[in-house]
């Protein structure tokens, strides 16, 4: 049963965003990214936080929800997978001690039993981490929980105009990744993926606003979890309208038909638009901890590294 909104706004502290227009994407760096273009939104509501292991825990207990880690996959869906390979499960981030090219496989493992009770499988559990952003939550586990807190996904516009902050720059904080050598977000520090310098127990996702608030008084907009978005990805985003007339208002993303992964054919899993950035995002890997940075993901794919945050649309 969904919450009523004032218990939804008091249990997930949404913050209002007025909205208005803002330059979506950027030209300056990955090419999913272009062209920056002027886009309009409306105001919403959103959460102050990325959802964490205990909001998600609530959620579980109150409707026995089982994500997409802790299910059987079906063979049906994934032809041409090995027999071995079909156990429940989800991707785990592994810091390898060398490295021998690009191959992602050498940092990622499908572990058997990992699931957000899980997060690196085995005997690991959620001892101290109650307040850190849950992961291994595919989209429709995502969903599951906005439908339940009488919420939604934000859509990738919403998201980044939110991230932003009112800053028209770079980073969510100004034009400095570092400003004065100070970490603004959790993101890797070190050479990824095989040297991390941070504290100890910091070195994968950590607790909700560790670090400093955007303009809008959000928290971990950019690294700790990328976040899933409502849209469909594309791989660029529309030609900017000639004329301020035809900013677009609300824009939403790519057609679903165009979301498949052309490298993977028989495999016909739409991919959504991820946000964010995360605590993996390194600047000689990937320099996604900006708020015009986006990612695709499979919907049926979860990962440690991943997680949501909510929006309440104002109807």
């Amino acid at each position: 049963m969904a919450l009523a909104f004032d218990e939804v706004a008091t249990a997930s502290d949404l913050v209002w965003i007025e909205g208005g227009a803002f330059t979506m994407g950027s030209d300056s760096h990955y090419p999913e990214e272009a062209p920056a273009h002027p886009v309009k939104v409306d105001g919403f509501w959103i959460e102050r936080t990325p959802v964490t292991n205990r909001k998600f825990m609530m959620f579980v207990k109150a409707t026995g929800h089982v994500t997409v880690a802790e299910k059987v996959p079906d063979a049906a869906d994934y032809p041409g997978a090995k027999r071995e390979m079909l156990r429940a499960g989800s991707l785990v981030f592994m810091m390898p001690k060398s490295v021998n090219g690009p191959d992602i496989s050498q940092w990622w493992t499908f572990k058997f039993g990992a699931t957000w009770r899980r997060p690196l499988g085995g005997l690991s559990d959620l001892r101290g981490k109650l307040d850190h952003p849950v992961v291994h939550v595919a989209f429709s586990d995502a969903t599951a929980y906005a439908d339940w807190a009488g919420l939604e996904l934000p859509t990738e516009a919403q998201w980044e105009f939110a991230a932003r902050g009112g800053v028209d720059a770079e980073y969510a904080w100004g034009s400095d990744f570092m400003p004065e050598g100070r970490p603004m977000a959790n993101t890797w520090q070190g050479v990824f993926p095989t040297t991390s310098t941070k504290p100890r127990g910091h070195e994968r996702t950590t607790p909700v606003g560790l670090f400093p608030d955007n303009g809008y008084g959000l928290q971990d907009m950019i690294g700790n979890v990328w976040e899933w978005t409502e849209d469909y990805w594309s791989t660029r985003h529309p030609q900017p309208a000639k004329h301020s007339c035809c900013i677009p208002s609300n824009p939403r993303g790519g057609d679903a038909e165009e979301s498949f992964d052309p490298r993977q054919p028989e495999i016909r899993i739409h991919r959504r638009v991820l946000k964010g950035g995360s605590h993996l995002c390194a600047p000689n890997y990937c320099r996604r901890y900006r708020p015009a940075a986006r990612h695709a993901e499979p919907e049926d794919t979860s990962t440690s590294h991943v997680g949501f945050r909510c929006v309440k649309r104002v109807i």
